[in-house]
């Protein structure tokens, strides 16, 4: 927080000596060229926006809403889809207000792991953590959590859930924000987490729309962001999947991302916005685009886009300049922007608000994201501020720790298990090895932002995290249960140290990653140092541990995949537990697996493959010296596990693999059919009626300044000094956007619902198996089902797709439970890009449903054709 308060008074410094003439907006954009993308992968035009306001489930909000909106002043309007400024508030993002109305300055605050840039919270695991547990009544729970927590700071939208990244890149520095490299987990867990955050009253936010899949080249000061080119069907089966399940949980705010999607920049692509999220998924909420991404005024307003964060103007904010603010007060004034966009913008804003109960009782926010200070400035980027209580210091945690440290210890993953060293007794001879084992010893949150890898890597680095209320790091919880554990807090083997026979190393090694807005030990956000190995040399050491003791635990810290393949297979190496990123709770969560009180259930939520070269050449980080990089996406579908089964490729450990101290057989397999099979889906419901509007242009004087107004400089306000000097078309006609109209589009066929056309989630078959623990100690077992096509489908789908998956209750030994999961039309349907619309290859085929506790051991399987299952069957991929 104390650098980014810096960098606020340099900036304001910066801004106070030069202020910039009238077409510096126009110089700038000269930096932003764009180079011309593959043919095939243009964004099509896609105008005007849908109305929001036409699905059941949000029709109370919107006619609450459109009895507001209908009686605000132009300045209201603007007021609310502009945020004010970085700095200019107590939040990351804070829009302007409707007083009025009742309706405050909306807080717009990070992040996806727990409230950013404040006391009184919890860190909790990230969102790799919360999708290794394979656990949806966690990933639920989580949410919840997130959401008290944000309430009880005041925070009305949380920046979170992250649902892209996929993790497409293995190397990517965000994917660890994300649930997992598979769109199906992805939704599920995002499904849940937004419904127990909404359920706190709090809108949740999907982020980023579309495709974003490295840091490198995202965007920046002067520099073009890169073109993510993406097929129409890939982005349907992958990429917007978990966004159409986000939608249909009910999310309130999607934000787009920093990267141009087929040429287009994703805040202003109009088919992105308008088409698919509007029109086809059926989105009723609001759109904003990432900080600082905004640079175009009416173009990225009449391509769908609602809400504007921070308000600068990109890439240098803090100079008093917005795209919107008075800027859209101009446009609709002068005509180029339709008062029926605004109109729309605003009253989806409104109808969120509405929606989750902010108009009653929702506390405003008591707690500033730029100092821990009582009293600061109420706002730190105005030349002169006025002072006041800035941060009330209020205690949000409640009982939240424990949902921590259940998220962070379900989710540990158990990779190597030989002669079942672990659990280890409370007695074993123990020395511990590498700096991940301890926390940072220049305090738990000395690195802004995290970016910094020093002691126990908890999350990554960048706007994806919070900070931690203290740091249960392993070393003490070990200590605390084992009291004659060693510890040797390095990163470097001791030299001539000989472990006894009855001694166990546990090495401790990490990888990091993070957000492109910062460079940590020459990784840019993507992981670019050490490629795919351990940080710090970790690889050495697990090497030299094992040379030195007969027997060796390596502990992971993780964002991601690494290869082990240095010292896996070392004979001394004995167990290998992957803890993914634990936030706060490090310590405990990994000792209530490591001694025994818990048996692992975590499963890997990627691959680990055996080589990086393993990968599709296509999912290399993409960069460009000059000019625009351009990411094709030309293995389409073929992402992790779902490449390598292509290719025959076995893994070193498969997507979903993870080991348990018990057995678990699976029995009594069953499918059930519950719907008949069309190709099609049944025609879409028709839209509804939209909020109505006078189109006329409002008087000027709407948006004058008050005269009673006392500004704040650099403070973004929707008001204009002359506005009475601004006529409708008085330059001549508006250069639109190629192919803008005004003319509504054809309802989409795969529309029609939240998430797209309602009979996509109708059931068509029920799957079912009973688990039983055949072991001698307690467990949980992860039931996962993945479909296979039809051999004779004309179209090309990967071997296995996993498509749904459940885990039991804690199962005594000899204890069953029967699991039920279920295949709907979508899962059993392909993006048809001739009708676009999802179909059913094969009315009568024979699907597979797979089941198994990975994808690489799946030897149970129903048919769908003969409603039949078989065990023992010979796996569909290379184990």
């Amino acid at each position: 927080m104390i650098l980014k308060y810096l960098l606020c008074y340099l900036l304001a410094c910066l801004a106070a000596a030069s202020y910039p003439d009238a077409d510096s907006l126009e110089k700038r954009a000269q930096f932003n060229t764009r180079d011309a993308v593959p043919a095939e992968y243009i964004a099509r035009p896609y105008y005007p926006t849908p109305n929001g306001g036409w699905i059941a489930d949000w029709k109370a909000s919107y006619a609450k809403a459109s009895a507001v909106v209908g009686n605000m002043t132009l300045a209201e309007k603007v007021n609310l889809t502009t945020g004010t400024g970085y700095f200019m508030g107590p939040c990351v993002g804070n829009t302007g207000s409707a007083l009025r109305f009742g309706i405050p300055n909306l807080c717009l605050q990070d992040s996806a792991l727990g409230v950013d840039d404040t006391d009184g919270n919890t860190a909790f695991p990230a969102g790799i953590t919360t999708g290794a547990t394979w656990d949806k009544e966690l990933m639920y729970q989580r949410g919840a959590a997130i959401g008290a927590e944000d309430r009880g700071k005041g925070v009305n939208i949380n920046l979170g859930p992250t649902i892209i990244p996929l993790g497409r890149k293995p190397r990517g520095g965000r994917n660890w924000e994300s649930f997992g490299a598979d769109p199906v987990l992805q939704a599920m867990a995002a499904s849940q987490h937004i419904q127990g955050l909404q359920a706190q009253g709090v809108v949740a936010t999907a982020k980023h729309a579309i495709a974003y899949e490295q840091e490198q080249d995202r965007g920046g000061p002067f520099e073009t962001p890169l073109s993510a080119n993406v097929d129409d069907r890939t982005l349907h089966e992958l990429y917007l999947w978990p966004f159409a399940e986000a939608i249909r949980a009910g999310v309130g705010a999607i934000m787009t991302s920093y990267n141009m999607v087929n040429g287009s920049a994703a805040h202003a692509n109009s088919y992105l916005i308008n088409g698919l999220l509007k029109d086809e998924l059926g989105f009723q909420g609001l759109v904003m685009c990432d900080w600082l991404s905004q640079n175009s005024g009416v173009a990225a307003a009449l391509a769908g886009l609602d809400m504007a964060m921070p308000g600068d103007t990109e890439p240098i904010p803090l100079l008093g300049l917005s795209y919107w603010a008075y800027e859209l007060s101009t446009s609709v004034l002068n005509g180029s922007v339709p008062l029926s966009r605004l109109n729309d913008m605003v009253t989806r804003i409104v109808a969120v608000w509405y929606q989750f109960g902010q108009d009653s009782e929702f506390p405003v926010p008591n707690f500033s994201s730029w100092t821990n200070s009582t009293t600061g400035e109420l706002y730190p980027g105005a030349v002169i501020s006025p002072v006041g209580v800035v941060n009330q210091h209020v205690n949000v945690q409640g009982d939240h720790a424990n949902i921590s440290r259940a998220v962070a210890r379900d989710s540990t993953t158990l990779l190597k298990n030989a002669d079942n060293i672990l659990p280890l007794s409370t007695n074993t001879s123990l020395k511990v090895f590498g700096t991940d084992q301890a926390k940072n010893p220049d305090g738990i949150n000395s690195c802004s932002s995290k970016a910094c890898d020093e002691g126990t890597l908890g999350m990554g680095w960048g706007s994806g995290t919070a900070n931690f209320p203290y740091m249960d790091d392993p070393i003490s919880a070990i200590q605390l249960v084992n009291s004659g554990a060693v510890s040797y807090n390095t990163d470097t083997f001791p030299s001539g140290l000989k472990g006894a026979a009855e001694e166990v190393a546990i090495v401790f090694i990490n990888a990091d990653s993070g957000e492109g807005s910062d460079t940590v030990e020459g990784n840019p956000g993507d992981r670019t140092e050490s490629n795919l190995y351990a940080w710090h040399n970790g690889d050495q050491l697990v090497q030299d541990a094992a040379a030195a003791f007969s027997t060796v635990i390596v502990v992971v810290h993780t964002v991601g995949p690494i290869l082990l393949e240095n010292w896996i297979d070392l004979p001394s190496v004995k167990g290998v537990l992957f803890a993914h990123l634990p936030g706060q709770e490090a310590g405990a969560s990994l000792t209530d697996v490591l001694f025994g009180d818990y048996s692992p259930s975590g499963h890997l939520p990627y691959s680990i493959p055996k080589a990086e070269s393993d990968y599709p050449s296509s999912v290399g980080l993409t960069t460009a010296i000059l000019g625009q990089a351009q990411d094709t996406f030309s293995e389409g579908l073929y992402i992790d596990y779902r490449f390598l089964n292509k290719n025959g490729t076995a893994p070193r450990y498969p997507f979903g693999f993870g080991l348990s101290y018990t057995n678990f057989s699976f029995s009594n397999p069953s499918i059930t059919a519950i719907n008949p099979l069309s190709s099609t889906p049944p025609s879409r419901a028709s839209k509804g009626v939209t909020p109505v509007y006078s189109t006329a242009i409002p008087p000027a004087g709407e948006v004058a300044y008050p005269a009673n107004l006392t500004r704040i400089s650099r403070y973004l306000y929707p008001y204009l000094d002359d506005p009475y000097s601004i006529k409708p078309n008085a330059t001549g006609p508006y250069p639109y956007p190629d192919g803008y109209s005004t003319t509504p589009q054809p309802d989409p066929p795969a529309g029609g619902g939240l998430g797209g056309n309602n009979a996509l989630w109708d059931v068509m078959y029920n799957v079912s198996v009973t688990v039983t623990n055949t072991g001698s100690r307690s467990g949980r077992a992860v039931a996962q089902l993945y479909l296979q096509y039809p051999a004779s489908s004309a179209f090309d789908t990967p071997v296995i797709q996993l498509r749904d998956f459940a885990k039991t209750a804690t199962l005594d030994a000899g204890a069953s439970q029967t699991v039920e999961m279920t295949l709907t039309r979508k899962d059993v349907s392909v993006w048809d890009v001739v009708s676009q619309n999802w179909i059913v290859p094969e009315v009568n085929g024979a699907y597979g449903a797979w089941i198994g506790q990975s994808s690489g051991s799946l030897d149970t399987v129903c048919w769908t054709d003969v409603r039949g299952c078989l065990q023992n069957q010979t796996s569909p991929v290379a184990t």
